[in-house]
């Protein structure tokens, strides 16, 4: 299981407390230094079953700064996973994958679910 996250980041490091306590194993991944491709978002979007606007960090300062709010409904899907592989700061975390599905955002009774 893949563990997507920016170690910074409050929710990142409640949602990383979480695992630890639960013992779930995981492989770490910092999204800034490792941003997800294009493919790689494609195939997250096609598992997680979510509108691809989820998967916008819609509270980020790039994501303001880019008047991101107005422009996304007039964005083609590939428009959107093209501009989400190009920063990492505007891809919503942390994001865990497994092989079969794709939570993004930290929801407790989600990944409780999905997890436990």
């Amino acid at each position: 299981m893949k563990f997507i996250c920016y170690p910074k980041c409050t929710t990142c490091k409640k949602a990383q407390n979480w695992l630890d306590s639960k013992g779930i194993e995981y492989s770490l991944r910092n999204i800034k230094e490792e941003n997800p491709t294009y493919e790689e978002l494609k195939e997250w979007y096609g598992k997680s079953g979510l509108p691809l606007k989820k998967f916008f960090n819609t509270s980020g300062m790039l994501y303001r700064s880019m008047n991101l709010k107005d422009k996304l409904d007039d964005m083609t899907d590939e428009e959107k996973l093209r501009l989400l592989a190009g920063d990492g700061m505007l891809v919503k975390r942390p994001i865990i994958v497994t092989d079969d599905k794709v939570l993004v955002g930290f929801k407790e009774p989600e990944w409780e679910k999905l997890l436990s």
